[in-house]
């Protein structure tokens, strides 16, 4: 498999001053000597103009003739070359894709929505250039499948998966490289280079967002109502402990689960508690 070179092109200024001497040589020759000879000098002028070339900044040139792939120009000036090569432009400036949110399915085969950020250039031109057919298209259809792979490597989140040490929506950086792994090694064909890649666009598909946000409300309640009992409980055993250590008052089996049950309805209730006074002695 051939690869890119370097092609040395001469410059263009030089060349300049070569054709614009062989004008005048070839003028003065037909007007002042009238030596048909001179005419010959005319057609190699006009036959040596298209062999010049501008190459901006993070611009290639492409060099085939007859098919032929003669090299690249990697430097950036006024240039001329054999006229009989055709240039082709390739631009090595780095470009962004935001893809369109798709549709598939992550590791547990929830559907969902992602959508990613893949900033790219053009790393060999041989390869971006004869290699592949439309390498922008390429890398527009390649990170569709990339992206489709590396969905389908994790769930979406731990609820299902509660050993999913990595997710999709807490991944972060251990996402994005597997995320530009996939992708370098789809692309490296069209001698593309990933710069980097990162998921912008991650939702449950439409048909099940509704039912998956009612499950993440109840476990969020249950998180919670875990820590409310959890809290209470200790305060509860905090509470009997000081009674006890300061000899406040002597309280047996019955009265203590009477006052626990009481502190768990106050502290574990939802609303506040309204408090009742009992008027006669403890034990009525």
């Amino acid at each position: 498999m051939k690869e890119e070179k370097s092609y040395s092109a001469k410059s263009g200024f030089l060349m300049v001053f070569l054709v614009l001497t062989m004008l005048v040589i070839g003028i003065f020759g037909l007007v002042l000597i009238k030596n048909p000879f001179f005419v010959i000098l005319i057609p190699l002028v006009i036959g040596c103009i298209p062999g010049f070339t501008i190459v901006n900044p993070n611009e290639t040139s492409v060099l085939v003739l007859f098919g032929a792939y003669k090299g690249t120009i990697l430097g950036n000036g006024f240039f001329w070359v054999n006229p009989f090569f055709s240039k082709r432009k390739v631009s090595l400036r780095a470009r962004n894709l935001d893809s369109d949110p798709i549709k598939v399915n992550d590791k547990i085969g929830n559907p969902i929505m992602i959508g990613v950020v893949l900033v790219w250039r053009v790393k060999d031109t041989y390869k971006a250039t004869f290699d592949v057919n439309d390498y922008a298209n390429f890398v527009a259809i390649q990170s569709e499948a990339a992206i489709r792979g590396m969905a389908g490597s994790y769930p979406y989140d731990n609820f299902e998966d509660e050993m999913a040490e990595i997710t999709l929506r807490s991944g972060g950086n251990e996402v994005s490289e597997l995320l530009e792994r996939e992708l370098s090694e789809r692309l490296a064909i069209a001698g593309i280079e990933v710069m980097e890649a990162r998921i912008n666009y991650l939702a449950y598909a439409a048909e099940i967002a509704g039912a998956m946000l009612r499950r993440q409300q109840a476990t969020a309640v249950v998180a919670a109502r875990f820590k409310i009992v959890e809290g209470a409980v200790s305060m509860v055993e905090m509470a009997l402990e000081q009674l006890k250590e300061k000899d406040v008052i002597e309280l047996d089996e019955e009265k203590k689960a009477t006052m626990v049950s009481s502190l768990m309805v106050v502290l574990c209730s939802d609303k506040d508690a309204t408090p009742v006074l009992n008027t006669g002695s403890l034990y009525q």
